[in-house]
């Protein structure tokens, strides 16, 4: 083959060695437009994983690569005077002139032609000139043959929302450092590693705003580096800041990343494929030093797959598609964790009321990589240290003693909202069972709920129980609107109390326009055959267009009474003794059908704005809380993404968990979609709880985070990096009614000997329900057992 590669960075020079090297009588031609043994930049940052598939690769470089090499293991983050070290983390730091200056002498060695100084301004013309059969574009992230072609790569790409820029330091850091300072505008935040033996690269990064506000804008290059090193002289030590690249003037050493995706990696021009690679395919930003990382193993892959099809007919077709299947799916991996790592610097400020301890292990766990046990197994010590602090912080909240000695994982820490206790992190899902008759619970409801409370997690969520007969899902969901409910679920509550340790939890709601429907497996979503009852929601609408019923848009009338439904199933709720109170403000239910502009299109009050939108659910809950005691805690589940264009997102989920605070809500339980048919939710383990993170950390507010949490693993890293207060564990509870104890024995935990003041008993439980009693006495003037009559009879 006639092979030219029009870049001559990491990605097009290693392909070329590995291509010479697997059959010598390939020609391979590598343009550069900067001179031989050129470049800018300072240093790139490797795995010790990505060191062991060079050395699989070639040997030969690596060798060279390794002996070029400062390895680490610490990682030290500074913030607010403090500095954590964590260790065992393996990372390596090279020049990245050294780098390229390796590759390009094992390049010359095996007789690649390396032509420098030359501008390709026509891909086609140079591939003519040399007579290629395929061409190789990695010239860089400004890709001009990406841009040519953009109808076949379709590319995606997005400028980010802070400033960085690259300097040096002579300064020898011993650990990869981070080190965050709050100025008078905003967070500055710097990334320093060492990468030879006298260097260090020095990355200074801003949110725009910030950077703005702090008039970098407006200043030189030279006036840009003095202002890092007066921001940055406790880590500088009194060493000055570089710069290497002179051909920037000004502001334009400040860059934005441009994070690229492409649909695909090929072209062909006739039977010729001009091939992505590299950053012109794909970028991933510089917080997990993957860049280099990827280009290198697109040149891997890409060698691997023609020698696996060498000597076939349609060798190149064959090989290149090989290329694009195994490598994006590797690249959406390191792309996926890239941008929650890349989210989470553009978005210090909204962990900066954590105490450092917090802050760097949900630092060091921003990318979801990185786990509670990865940690462990890297520095044991570390996390038993932050467990230990974790641990004694959580249980001064809620109000105990740590036992001396214990080693207690984040999970099973306490949690305390208002007057009660939670003896660890985990809460069984509020899960759609489709076995009530009339509304009753029965002894479906009884073994359901009662195994899962035997079963380890801290509090029990009955499923969503409906607050009038037509405001059920199906008339096989549970409800709270009669006598004989209220009666049915005190029998449930009581053995929970009397049989475990756990808490238990009622959440109401009301079906709206997604009622009337048969159970889950006689069809989801479709309506009833025989004996539909009408729907109502914030606007008239068919769920499921053409099939589901039309619900009429709820009047004031409505409204009045639904408010009244909502109202008289809390008192029930409170006499059958639950513990936690939530309500169901999501997933296309009917107070869900207010919050969403997707089916909110009143024109009144209640209609336009955000704030608008959620009067109504605001309305319902401020008359809930005012009839729930107050020593009891209340939720609220919202969706916190309509996942559709126009739809409710995570920005309106911060604004929607403030006015639900505001109104006196306890914790948000953040779960997503299901409000559009029309939905295209990004799935994947944790998927929701980044919306859980922003919503405590911005708003202020508990969270609960839901979805794809099965693992202790997962919880422990979700509460250790305050992304939630509480997780909720749905299908694998149903799998196995003990998972939170499971869970436990994986990971070798023993449940605590909890003072005995930390679980309020039974009497204590007798006397809030009597004193509350009284306070209804005194201001209805009925006797207590009078008032508990009323509330039995509805």
């Amino acid at each position: 083959m006639n092979i030219v590669c029009i870049g001559g960075g990491p990605a097009g020079l290693y392909f070329s060695l590995l291509m010479k090297k697997q059959n010598p009588a390939h020609r391979i031609v590598v343009v550069e437009r900067n001179r031989p043994y050129d470049t800018f930049g300072w240093g790139v940052v490797f795995s010790d994983q990505t060191l062991g598939n060079l050395v699989g690769a070639d040997e030969q470089s690596a060798r060279a690569i390794l002996q070029s090499f400062n390895h680490w293991d610490d990682i030290d983050v500074h913030f607010k005077g403090a500095k954590v070290r964590s260790g065992g983390h393996g990372f390596c730091g090279i020049g990245r002139k050294r780098l390229l200056n390796i590759l390009q002498q094992r390049c010359e060695e095996l007789g690649v032609e390396l032509v420098f100084e030359t501008e390709v301004q026509d891909d086609q013309d140079i591939a003519k000139a040399y007579g290629a059969d395929l061409v190789i574009a990695s010239d860089g992230l400004n890709s001009r043959i990406r841009t040519r072609y953009a109808a076949s790569y379709q590319p995606d790409i997005e400028a980010r929302q802070c400033r960085f820029v690259w300097l040096g330091t002579r300064k020898k850091f011993d650990a990869f450092t981070f080190a965050f300072k709050e100025t008078a505008h905003g967070w500055f935040q710097a990334h320093i590693y060492k990468y030879d033996g006298d260097t260090s690269t020095f990355i200074v990064e801003a949110p725009e705003a910030v950077w703005r506000g702090a008039g970098l804008a407006d200043m030189s290059a030279e006036q840009s580096v003095a202002f890092c090193e007066q921001l940055f002289a406790d880590q500088l030590d009194g060493h000055a800041l570089m710069s290497n690249s002179p051909h920037l003037r000004g502001s334009a050493m400040w860059i934005t990343f441009p994070r690229i995706v492409c649909g695909q990696w090929v072209h062909w021009n006739g039977a010729v494929p001009v091939v992505l690679m590299g950053d012109a395919a794909h970028t991933a930003h510089y917080s997990i030093g993957s860049g280099t990382k990827l280009a290198l193993e697109d040149a891997i892959e890409l060698a691997r797959c023609f020698g696996r099809h060498a000597g076939a007919a349609q060798a190149p077709t064959l090989a290149l598609a090989d290329y694009q299947a195994a490598r994006a799916i590797e690249v959406i991996k390191i792309q996926s964790a890239a941008r929650n790592s890349m989210e989470w610097f553009e978005n210090v400020a909204r962990y900066s009321a954590m105490e450092a301890p917090q802050f760097a292990y949900s630092m060091l766990t921003r990318s979801q990589r990185l786990s509670h046990e990865n940690l462990r197994l890297r520095d044991p010590d570390y996390v038993a240290g932050y467990e230990l602090w974790l641990a004694g912080r959580a249980c001064a909240q809620a109000g105990v003693a740590l036992p001396a000695g214990a080693r207690v994982p984040p999970m099973f820490t306490p949690f305390k909202a208002r007057g009660l206790t939670l003896k660890n992190r985990i809460v069984v899902s509020p899960m759609a069972q489709y076995s009530a008759v009339d509304g009753v619970a029965g002894d479906y409801h009884l073994v359901h709920l009662g195994a899962r409370a035997l079963g380890g997690a801290a509090m029990v969520f009955a499923e969503m129980t409906c607050v009038s007969a037509d405001a059920r899902i199906t008339p096989a969901c549970p409800g709270m609107y009669a006598p004989a409910h209220t009666q049915a679920w005190k029998r449930i509550v009581d053995f929970v109390h009397a049989g475990s340790d756990a808490k238990i939890a009622i959440q109401l709601g009301h079906a709206g326009a997604k009622g009337s429907t048969r159970a889950m497996w006689d069809g989801i979503d479709q309506p009833l055959e025989e004996g539909n009852w009408p729907l109502l929601a914030a606007s008239e609408q068919q769920y499921l267009a053409g099939v589901s019923q039309t619900a009429r848009a709820a009047d004031s009338a409505d409204m009045a009474r639904i408010e009244a439904d909502f109202v008289r199933a809390t008192l029930a709720s409170d006499l059958a003794g639950f513990d936690w109170l939530e309500l169901h403000c999501a997933h296309g239910y009917l107070l869900s059908s207010f919050i969403s502009p997707l089916t909110n299109l009143r024109g009144d009050e209640y209609g336009g704005s955000l704030e608008n939108r959620c009067r109504f659910p605001l309305r319902v809950f401020a008359a809930m809380r005012a009839a729930w005691p107050r020593h009891k805690p209340m939720s609220v589940r919202i969706s916190a993404h309509d996942w559709v264009e126009g739809g409710v997102t995570p920005d309106d989920a911060v604004r929607i968990a403030r006015l639900f605070k505001a109104a006196g809500a306890d914790l948000i339980d953040c779960s997503s979609g299901q409000v559009s048919k029309a939905e295209r939710p990004l799935y994947g383990r944790m998927f929701q709880t980044p919306f859980a993170d922003r919503v405590r950390n911005e708003a202020g507010v508990a969270t609960m985070a839901v979805g794809s949490i099965f693992e202790a693993d997962h919880a422990n890293s979700i509460i250790a990096a305050g992304r939630a207060d509480l997780c909720a564990v749905g299908r694998p509870h149903l799998a196995n009614p003990a998972w939170t104890l499971t869970e436990a024995a994986k990971i070798g935990f023993h449940a605590l000997p909890w003072p005995k003041q930390y679980q309020p008993g039974k009497l204590q439980l007798e006397r809030n329900l009597e004193r509350e009693r009284q306070l209804a006495a005194a201001n209805t003037g009925l006797s207590p057992q009078q008032v508990a009559a009323k509330l039995l009879e509805g």
